[in-house]
């Protein structure tokens, strides 16, 4: 079988173009490292409600257990968990999926502006569908922009007209976001010693503060914070913004579309070696983004801090993020293992369902159970793991729904 493809664009220059070409149809074939990881996100993400904060502090002598709890948490400031790798990843991997998505509209002849058109759509839809989740348990729409839909809103169609430029642009454009948001920061005055964090949220015994040059990245004293403070406040609120609790910010934004630039660049390289695979230029860029975001972390240049997206940030979670990509490429394509991978793959192609499975349906599932099965029941294994049996019973429910989805083909697309 052959395909006819005939389309006019126009591209960002603004000039016209009209392709016609007749080639074997290519029938388009997943990553299934792409889907592995993106899976593995996910259920880190939807693997909250087995909650091994509370089974830690029950066994509060156990190493294990602190160790699963301390990567099921956020760090409270400087530092990496494993939970702390989600967002990035997800973001991301939002870059990796791109150029096949643009490859595979460009071979049903889908011209540049209805592209945009829908790239646009998409934006404002993951922005509104954020700010909907977020004011689940509010009396009013809680206009918020810091969580991970929103900020890839905020960012993805700047990231797909990137996707269009020449890669020199791309780097230009990727170093430029990350240089011109840290002078914006470190431009910004910095908190002195009499500042009154207590009123933007920060308790006086909080142990995180930097001084000298890195002040400039404490909580709520911030660029950041002045804008969100101005921002925030041009929406109808119950409350005036003085400050996110968690110190996340509107503006992170910026550096996470350096994130899912970086993303740009695994999916290019990804189609551009198929069909083997780039597994050594992951490791190389993985090694060199890691080790940058570190010198600038232990040289004072800026901080490496996820809740704000601080450059080194940016830098040292996205080589985390090509080591990751690189493990799954060597184990699911080049060793050909990939039997192992199914349950993630099953979470991973259907990721905008996970996502709203795991805000929407933890509490009733969990209130449901207890009503229909007992409370005795998931104290079988004694009240420690109680949390964690009714959370694991709640992980395999969602799960099994996303596999009712893939074995019947539904997606949830946007």
């Amino acid at each position: 079988m052959h395909e006819v493809l005939q389309a006019e664009e126009t591209t960002p220059a603004g000039i016209k173009t009209t392709t016609t070409t007749v080639r074997p149809s290519v029938p388009t074939v997943r990553n299934l490292a792409v889907d592995a990881y993106r899976g593995l996100v996910m259920l880190l993400m939807m693997g909250e409600v087995l909650e091994f904060a509370k089974v830690s502090a029950y066994y509060n002598h156990s190493t294990f257990w602190k160790v699963l709890a301390f990567n099921q948490t956020h760090t409270e400031w400087f530092g990496c968990s494993l939970h702390d790798m989600i967002q990035p990843s997800f973001s991301f991997l939002v870059g990796v999926a791109l150029p096949y998505s643009i490859r595979s509209r460009q071979r049903k002849g889908t011209p540049f502006s209805r592209m945009l058109f829908h790239t646009i759509w998409r934006s404002l839809l993951l922005i509104a569908l954020g700010i909907f989740l977020r004011s689940l348990h509010s009396s009013q729409t809680n206009f918020t922009f810091e969580d991970t839909l929103t900020q890839i809103g905020l960012g993805y169609t700047f990231l797909f007209l990137l996707a269009f430029r020449p890669v020199r642009d791309q780097w230009i454009a990727f170093s430029a976001i990350l240089f011109g948001y840290w002078l914006a920061w470190a431009l910004y005055p910095a908190p002195g010693p009499g500042f009154n964090y207590a009123a933007v949220g920060v308790p006086n015994d909080w142990h995180h503060l930097y001084t000298g040059f890195r002040a400039h990245w404490n909580k709520n004293s911030n660029l950041g914070q002045a804008f969100d403070v101005w921002f925030l406040n041009l929406f109808p609120r119950e409350h005036r913004f003085v400050a996110n609790e968690g110190g996340y910010l509107t503006l992170s934004f910026i550096p996470t579309l350096g994130t899912m630039i970086l993303g740009l660049f695994a999916g290019q390289w990804f189609l551009a070696s198929a069909p083997k695979q780039p597994i050594r230029r992951f490791v190389t860029a993985g090694v060199i983004l890691f080790a940058l975001g570190l010198l600038f972390h232990f040289t004072g240049i800026c901080p490496i801090v996820k809740r704000i997206w601080t450059p080194s940030w940016t830098l040292f979670s996205g080589g985390i993020c090509f080591f990751f990509l690189a493990a799954f490429s060597w184990i699911i394509d080049v060793k050909q293992w990939r039997g192992w991978a199914f349950p993630l793959v099953v979470v991973g192609t259907n990721s905008i369902a996970a996502y709203l499975i795991a805000h929407l349906w933890e509490g009733f599932l969990a209130r449901n159970l207890i009503t229909n099965l007992g409370e005795k029941t998931f104290f079988i294994l004694g009240p420690g793991l109680q949390p964690l049996l009714l959370g694991a019973t709640v992980l395999l429910l969602y799960w099994m729904f996303l596999f009712w989805m893939y074995r019947r083909k539904i997606f949830l697309r946007i």
